[in-house]
């Protein structure tokens, strides 16, 4: 290694050294923010607020509201004993979901007429909305065919009778389809993107504020020895973050590695070099350590919408779907998900291993020579 950029790298871990507290925060901020958003940051929705207004009030009516309650996605909070009420419970809050059973439910039900049910759904929260709507579309569904097959047992014409289209889902990867497969791979790297900004983002800054830049300004090393020899150190900080997200996203949340363990740790180092060279560039086109972290979540806050990490980015308006491509976290996530979920290799991977790398280069030299043009 260059004898210049060691003295560097030393001096930085000198600074580390002298504040150990700081360094023990490093380590452990991405597990806290994993258990924090772990939990908080998913895409399923379940146990929806519901109330019943049954006016059929008979066996057949509670075993149609049991058919909702004894899944995962309704829970019943209450019944009520007007449509007035149900309004005001979903106005209120209360409740998300209101079913209202008609008094001739069961028998219509009996006589083999369409049996119908008003449900009132709160369509504040869409995402809430169109599940509730989906799941009572199936649930009731799956009633009537039930009822529909027991009628024609009872007529005698079972026998012979098929579904003439049936649909066997085969669902890879993610067989259960819980949202904290998807979501915890996807924490990983954006909680380790924005610690590896934020602790360069002040490494020039630093240096500015403390007057020591002059130092560094008439030593013979040059702009690139000195952005190397700066950001190397936390490179080393950065992958023991990424080893403790891990730990908490495998060991508490219980999301196994399908892929290459091995893997991963490498090609976050490639993904890290590009993020901690954000946050060099940022440090050196700021002025103090407030600016470069107004810089710093400007950069963040755009990679969370627009990478992909919650929201489809084939969602997205043209424009900002395109502009997501300027984002390293968009290519990272392809990885983290690809090796944690589906057990992919290098061989699928290559090419956003490759953009990666290249953009890492590039704020690299960006870095140097916004530094080069301080120093004439």
């Amino acid at each position: 290694m260059n004898s210049r950029i060691l003295p560097i790298m030393r001096k930085e871990f000198i600074q580390i050294r002298r504040d150990p507290r700081t360094l023990a925060i490093m380590l452990m901020v991405p597990a806290l923010q994993m258990f924090l958003l772990g939990y908080a940051v998913t895409t399923n929705v379940d146990h929806i607020a519901t109330v019943v207004y049954d006016q059929a009030m008979d066996a057949q009516s509670r075993g149609f509201i049991r058919a909702f309650t004894n899944t995962e996605y309704f829970t019943l909070v209450g019944h009520v004993s007007s449509l007035r009420e149900a309004r005001d419970a979903i106005d209120g809050g209360v409740a998300k979901v209101a079913f209202v059973i008609p008094p001739d439910f069961s028998r219509n039900l009996d006589a083999g007429r369409p049996a119908q049910v008003q449900m009132m759904v709160d369509g504040s929260d869409p995402n809430t909305a169109s599940t509730a709507l989906f799941t009572a579309t199936a649930i009731g569904q799956a009633k009537a065919a039930e009822r529909l097959q027991g009628l024609m047992s009872r007529l005698g014409l079972s026998r012979g009778v098929e579904i003439p289209i049936e649909i066997r889902p085969d669902i890879l990867y993610n067989p259960s389809m819980q949202s904290v497969n998807f979501m915890i791979p996807a924490l990983v790297g954006l909680i380790i993107q924005i610690q590896a900004v934020i602790l360069t983002a002040f490494a020039i800054v630093r240096e500015r504020e403390k007057g020591t830049l002059e130092q560094l300004i008439v030593t013979p090393i040059k702009p690139w020895e000195l952005m190397a020899g700066k950001i190397l150190p936390y490179v080393l900080i950065s992958f023991g973050q990424v080893s403790v997200a891990l730990l908490v996203g495998t060991l508490w949340f219980r999301v196994a590695i399908a892929g290459s363990l091995l893997l991963l740790l490498a090609l976050s180092v490639v993904f890290l070099v590009g993020s901690l060279g954000i946050g060099l560039f940022v440090s050196t086109v700021s002025k103090t350590q407030s600016q470069a972290l107004q810089m710093s979540m400007l950069i963040v806050v755009p990679s969370f919408v627009l990478s992909g990490f919650v929201f489809p980015r084939e969602a997205m308006p043209p424009a900002l779907y395109y502009l997501g491509y300027l984002m390293p976290l968009t290519y990272f996530l392809k990885i983290l998900r690809g090796i944690f979920l589906k057990g992919i290799g290098l061989e699928y991977l290559w090419f956003e291993v490759l953009l990666l790398a290249v953009f890492g280069l590039a704020v690299f030299a960006m870095s140097a020579r916004r530094f080069q043009k301080k120093l004439e």
